[in-house]
C-alpha cells in the first residue's frame, strides 16, 4: 500500500470550512437574538462554498469531479456488493464510492435548499432574509416553515455521514478523516493521483472570490424602482 494524492487542497479546505460554517450556523440559529446576524453571515458563506463546489465538481481535479463518483444503477449496486468499481480495482472510486457520492449530492442539494429558503425567511421579530423584500409576508412565513423543517433533513444527513465514517473506521479499518486532512490515501490497487499544484490552487482561489462576489450581489439585490410619470 502506498499513499496517493486523492484530495487536493481546495477540496480539503472546502470540506472543513463547510463543517465549521454549518455548525456555526446551527449554533447561532439556536442562540437567536443578536447571534442571528452571524447566522446570516454563515449562510452567505455556505452559499459561496456551494457555488464553488458545484463548479469544482465539473472543473476541479480528478476525484473532486462529480463524474468520479456519480454512476449508473448497475455500477452503483455492484459497488455495494463488492466495495469496488466494475473493473475490480479501487482506481475509479479512490475518492468517494458511489454510495459516498450519493451522500455528497444529497448534502449539496439539501444545504442548497436550506440556504435558498433562508434568503427569504424571517423570524417574526427583527431579522429578515435579504430577499424577503421581494415577496409578501405570507410567502415568507411559508418558506420560513420549510426552512425550519429542512434542518431535520440536514441533521439526519450529517448523522448518517458521521456513522458511515465510524463504520469504515471500525468495521473496515479505513480512516476517511486523515486523507481529508492530509490529502493522501493508502490504496491496495493502482490509482492515478489528483492534481494539486499551484495552478489548481490559484484557480480555486479565483473561483471562491468570484463565488463570494456573486453571493454579495445576490444578498444586496434591491427591488426595481418604478419610474415616475413625466408631465
Amino acid at each position: 500500500m502506498k499513499p496517493i494524492r486523492i484530495w487536493d487542497l481546495p477540496t480539503r479546505l472546502f470540506h472543513w470550512s463547510f463543517v465549521v460554517l454549518a455548525v456555526a450556523a446551527y449554533v447561532t440559529a439556536k442562540t437567536g437574538g443578536n447571534a442571528m446576524i452571524y447566522h446570516f453571515w454563515c449562510g452567505y458563506a455556505v452559499l459561496a462554498l456551494l457555488i464553488f463546489r458545484l463548479v469544482w465538481g465539473v472543473a476541479g481535479p480528478r476525484y473532486a469531479r462529480f463524474s468520479a463518483f456519480v454512476t449508473g444503477p448497475r455500477t452503483f449496486f455492484r459497488s455495494l456488493r463488492d466495495g469496488r468499481d466494475g473493473s475490480g480495482t479501487e482506481g475509479r472510486f479512490a475518492g468517494h464510492t458511489p454510495l459516498g457520492g450519493l451522500s455528497v449530492i444529497a448534502m449539496l442539494l439539501f444545504f442548497g435548499i436550506q440556504v435558498g429558503l433562508g434568503l427569504f425567511s424571517n423570524d417574526d421579530i427583527f431579522n429578515d432574509g435579504p430577499l424577503v423584500k421581494f415577496i409578501d409576508k405570507d410567502t415568507s412565513d411559508m418558506l420560513t416553515g420549510w426552512h425550519l423543517r429542512n434542518q431535520w433533513v440536514l441533521i439526519a444527513l450529517v448523522a448518517l455521514h458521521v456513522l458511515a465514517i465510524v463504520y469504515y473506521r471500525v468495521a473496515r479499518k479505513k480512516d476517511l478523516i486523515k486523507p481529508m486532512i492530509l490529502g493522501d490515501k493508502k490504496l491496495t490497487g493502482p490509482a492515478l493521483p489528483a492534481r494539486d499544484d499551484w495552478r489548481v490552487r490559484v484557480g480555486a482561489l479565483v473561483l471562491i472570490v468570484l463565488a463570494s462576489a456573486l453571493v454579495y450581489r445576490i444578498v444586496n439585490l434591491a427591488p426595481a424602482v418604478a419610474a415616475l410619470p413625466s408631465y
